[in-house]
């Protein structure tokens, strides 16, 4: 039986010591399997981002085991966990965080650039991954001169042109209105579908987690509900 891809093992986070102690997060089990769509929501201070950063490795926990794919996350070091984030997990946020003077196809080609992969083969990939979010006609354009839900799919091609195992995606229709909004998440649940990608979404708007075949709710550093 395949494992999770993603395990927490009595997973706290927090800061301060003492009396001035905080915790963010409270001895979290948690397991997400491989090709789930999940969402996570909550409000402000719940511990769902600092969950999402800890699944990202952008965050270390203070107690507990982090495993992804079987593998223990928290006994690795900055640069380990730099290479399992390079090399298995793709991002998309809120704010896209493209570069504004590059072109859609020079941004989509940036995770390619740190893998080291030559300049001809990150063109091809590029390219192909903006085909698949239906933007190759607009590959040489700047970000200024893009639409924001045209911006925020050149950010999903960005985050998937590196194959990922997961995506994780921190409030990805946070900027967009409504109609932008299912563009992006029909294209998520896509991805999902036909590559068996991972995706674990943090969001806001419970007709954006409609989209997910699982809702998880933090509440307080705990899950609070779990939805199917």
């Amino acid at each position: 039986m395949q494992k999770p891809i993603i395990t927490f093992e009595a997973i706290s986070k927090s800061y301060g010591t003492g009396e001035a102690t905080a915790y963010a997060l409270r001895g979290i089990d948690l397991s997400i399997e491989h090709g789930e769509f999940v969402a996570i929501m909550g409000p402000s201070g719940s511990g769902k981002s600092t969950a999402m950063n800890i699944i990202g490795c952008l965050d270390t926990p203070s107690e507990g085991t982090y495993l992804f794919e079987g593998v223990n996350v928290t006994t690795l070091d900055r640069d380990q966990r730099a290479l399992l984030r390079r090399n298995y997990i793709g991002f998309i946020f809120q704010g896209f965080n493209l570069l504004g003077k590059t072109s859609a196809v020079e941004n989509v080609e940036l995770p390619l650039l740190y893998r080291g992969v030559d300049a001809s083969t990150r063109r091809i990939k590029a390219l192909s991954a903006l085909k698949s979010v239906g933007l190759e006609h607009v590959a040489h354009h700047t970000p200024g001169e893009l639409s924001g839900g045209q911006q925020q799919r050149v950010a999903i091609a960005r985050a998937i042109v590196t194959d990922p195992l997961i995506l994780v995606a921190d409030e990805p229709t946070g900027n967009l209105d409504t109609a932008k909004s299912i563009e992006v998440m029909e294209l998520l649940q896509s991805f999902n579908r036909d590559k068996g990608i991972t995706i674990i979404m943090v969001t806001h708007e419970d007709d954006m987690a409609s989209y997910a075949q699982r809702t998880i709710r933090f509440r307080d550093g705990l899950i609070d509900k779990v939805q199917a």
